[in-house]
């Protein structure tokens, strides 16, 4: 089963659904993302295969992001501290967010998406 994280008003993670609704793909769960935040073990296996950049973990381009000072701030900041500010707040994880059986993806990138489904 594939999770794919999503925020419901967010117009690139409609895409991504509308996506994946034209593949009649039945083993993707869609979650709200900020009712229900990526858990430490996915985010931990994403940031791997974005090679352990974290800022590719961040929706950087948000609001609560700039709000936080985060752009500074993860300069200084441990993994461990930005992981933990990831999985406690849905808003400042980079968005569709899909994860599970061998897939691991940020962002919509349709090309990206029909590759790996």
């Amino acid at each position: 089963m594939k999770k794919l994280y999503a925020y419901k008003n967010c117009s690139t993670c409609k895409k991504a659904q509308k996506f994946v609704e034209s593949l009649n793909a039945n083993d993707i769960q869609t979650i709200d993302i900020v009712s229900s935040p990526p858990s430490r073990s996915e985010l931990e296996e994403m940031l791997a295969v974005y090679g352990g950049n974290i800022r590719k973990l961040f929706n950087t381009s948000g609001k609560l992001y700039r709000e936080k000072g985060l752009s500074a701030a993860l300069r200084e900041m441990s993994t461990n501290d930005a992981l933990s500010l990831l999985e406690g707040e849905g808003m400042l994880v980079k968005r569709p967010f899909l994860i599970g059986d061998g897939v691991a993806l940020v962002g919509f990138k349709q090309e990206d998406w029909e590759q790996v489904l």
